[in-house]
């Protein structure tokens, strides 16, 4: 991963090749109100990358916006899990 930063705008290259990462970060980076604009791209097909851009308020640095949205992308992620396994065990016992 590197980056190329401004103050309120930043571009991450990530060395991987998951479109599904790519969508995840970026979904959650849009739920961030101080998130101006998110959006990737995969460069070819071929290459193992994505470019993640990131713009935020001036108050608020794409970094920060970039660490919050890995926070609470695990968050969901351990909540989904919690739940599923809940959901899982309920229905061992319920002998369905």
């Amino acid at each position: 991963m590197s980056w190329s930063m401004g103050l309120t705008n930043a571009y991450v290259l990530f060395l991987s090749s998951c479109a599904r990462l790519a969508t995840m970060k970026n979904s959650q980076l849009l739920k961030d109100p101080n998130v101006l604009f998110a959006g990737y791209k995969l460069p070819h097909p071929l290459e193992h990358k994505f470019v993640l851009r990131i713009q935020t308020t001036s108050e608020y640095s794409p970094h920060e916006a970039f660490m919050n949205a890995i926070t609470d992308l695990l968050s969901e992620l351990s909540l989904f899990e919690e739940r599923f396994r809940e959901a899982m065990k309920e229905k061992k016992e319920g002998g369905d």
